[in-house]
């Protein structure tokens, strides 16, 4: 070995031993007669110490000719420290050298290997074998570790065996795009990477592996966000002969668990709520609970007053500010611009202020009286001091832009801190959602989702009516993941097939294989998926997934360390049957 022990391990206890070290110069101080070597690997730093004419000349020689990440072994003993650093876990000990070896020489690197570094973004992608030597990403990195582990014990121990699935598989028309792989020996035909394990997990629970669990990686062609990676990893999960209720309460185990064992933090029983409670009271169906402001609905009190934007709007909904009556114009201007931006579609903004006094100052003075506005007060259960903010329109989009101002409000009061969570399962989710481009409905999670049991007959006769046996896990704000009971019976996944445009043919040739299946005794399952990346991200505080994956693409889609995606050989292409411009 080239080393007896890590750069993060040596303590006062350790003190008259003699040691071997390797790993990377962080940095030199060379004070004339006295050098200094940060030493660094991923468990820590240790500082190493030569005197001028006291260590051997070697030594000194060598040291002099060391650069910022040099990868060197050092041999010498464990002394102690006359000035003691306490924010290092090393910091009271430091080794004597007796000798040192250059293992490479590095060149200087395109940014500093710092908690804090000078590399922007997309350098640090350029160079992202430097960057995971940062402690940031170290840290991220290992809590991934840790929590892959923790749920592989927790699924264990419930009796859930791993099984992987194949990454070459059938594309399908539903759900995002699909990444799609040539085939060389059935020319003109392609695989498709999995979006998700789902057919294949059902498929399983016909086999009778009542409980399959898989971290897998799975990949969607589509634009990314902060979110979002073309490639990503699952917690995959499935149980047979469960309801609802079952699946529930295993996976409400998993995350109080995790939270437990990786951040010892106990959480409480997961509260219900449903997607239209969600939809009605924060206009949204990943609603972040570690704050209120609730909607507050006024058409009663608002319309009928000669103010034609409210008179003439499906719905008058606000929120409550706590404390905010004090917001200057300037910030009322900047929470209007807010709302109106494109991606957001708000027309404009109404604001009420109650002051300290119990007065009302309005930004709608005109139309309404002190008492109609403490009216609207008393909706919102106001107190003094309080800011009302009141959009209009179109019952869907009103409520979705408000909920972007709830949480841009929630930003500004310091109100969403990353080190409270708020969990719930979101549930009775409508099975059908209507298309207006292809004039048809799609499935809202997947066609493979079984409808609320009493809701099956409106499949025929009501089918927008009908409510999924299916359910989200929320977490501040964010949809950590999604599961349903699934059909199991074939008729019922042939009428599900109908209502969403396919034919009996076109669903024979997608899912023929998994339709003949359910004939041969496939018991009742429902499972979920849990975006792992997310998780990770989210435990750590964060709303990026990128830094808690080695080796990510960029918002482009594209790895600027190995440059890819890029073009392949003729000679390639030929092989595959494909006939593309390389001059494009």
């Amino acid at each position: 070995m080239l080393r007896t022990h890590t750069c993060g391990e040596l303590r006062t206890a350790d003190v008259n031993k003699e040691v071997k070290l390797s790993g990377w110069v962080q940095r030199i101080r060379d004070k004339g007669g006295l050098i200094w070597i940060d030493l660094r690997d991923r468990y820590g730093m240790t500082q190493l110490l030569m005197e001028e004419g006291r260590s051997a000349q070697q030594v000194v020689d060598t040291a002099r000719k060391l650069g910022r990440e040099f990868v060197i072994q050092a041999s010498g003993n464990v002394i102690e420290r006359e000035s003691k650093n306490p924010k290092m876990a090393t910091g009271e000990i430091e080794i004597d050298l007796t000798a040192l070896k250059v293992l490479n020489a590095s060149k200087t690197p395109p940014f500093t290997i710092e908690d804090d570094t000078d590399g922007g973004d997309e350098l640090r992608m350029k160079y992202r074998y430097l960057d995971l030597r940062r402690n940031p990403l170290r840290e991220n990195i290992s809590l991934r570790h840790r929590l892959s582990l923790e749920t592989r014990k927790y699924l264990d121990n419930q009796g859930f065996i791993d099984i992987e699935t194949p990454f070459l598989i059938k594309s399908t028309p539903e759900g995002a795009r699909d990444f799609v792989v040539p085939s060389r020996m059935n020319e003109g035909q392609f695989y498709a990477l999995p979006q998700s394990p789902q057919t294949f997990k059902q498929l399983l629970m016909v086999a009778g592996y009542d409980r399959y669990f898989q971290l897998v990686k799975c990949f969607r062609d589509e634009d990314l966000r902060a979110d979002r990676q073309p490639e990503f990893t699952q917690i995959d999960c499935e149980m047979a002969f469960v309801e609802q209720q079952d699946v529930l309460d295993t996976f409400e185990g998993l995350v109080r668990y995790l939270f437990k064992e990786v951040k010892g933090i106990d959480i409480e029983n997961l509260p219900h709520m449903t997607y239209a409670e969600a939809m009605q009271k924060y206009g949204s169906d990943k609603p972040d609970l570690r704050f209120g402001m609730e909607f507050v609905e006024l058409n009663e009190v608002a319309q009928g007053k000669g103010f034609n934007v409210f008179d003439e709007a499906e719905l008058v909904v606000g929120i409550d500010a706590a404390g905010c009556a004090e917001y200057s114009r300037k910030q009322l201007d900047k929470l209007t611009d807010f709302v109106k931006k494109p991606q957001i579609g708000a027309k404009g903004l109404v604001y009420v202020k109650y002051n300290a006094d119990g007065t009302f100052k309005s930004s709608v003075d005109k139309f309404y009286s002190e008492e109609d506005l403490k009216t609207w007060a008393e909706k919102f259960n106001a107190r003094p001091g309080d800011l009302l903010l009141v959009l209009s329109g179109e019952a869907e989009k009103t409520r979705k832009q408000l909920n972007e101002l709830r949480l841009e409000m929630g930003n500004q009061l310091n109100l969403r801190d990353p080190k409270v969570f708020k969990p719930l399962w979101v549930v009775d989710f409508p099975l059908l959602e209507w298309d207006e481009e292809s004039k048809r409905f799609h499935a809202m999670h997947h066609p493979f989702t079984s409808p609320k049991p009493e809701h099956e007959a409106m499949l025929s006769t009501d089918p927008g009516k009908v409510n999924a046996n299916a359910y989200d896990l929320v977490i501040n704000g964010v949809e950590i993941g999604g599961g349903s009971i699934r059909i199991h019976n074939r008729e019922l996944q042939k009428k599900m097939f109908q209502v969403l445009g396919f034919t009996d043919e076109e669903a024979q040739a997608q899912f023929g294989f998994l339709m003949n299946a359910f004939e041969f005794g496939a018991p009742p399952h429902g499972g979920i998926a849990l975006g792992f990346d997310r998780l990770v991200a989210l435990f750590a505080g964060q709303d990026s997934i990128r830094d808690f994956i080695a080796f990510p693409k960029n918002n482009a889609g594209r790895d600027v360390m190995i440059d890819s995606p890029s073009v392949i050989a003729k000679e390639q292409l030929d092989e595959l049957g494909l006939k593309l411009d390389l001059k494009k």
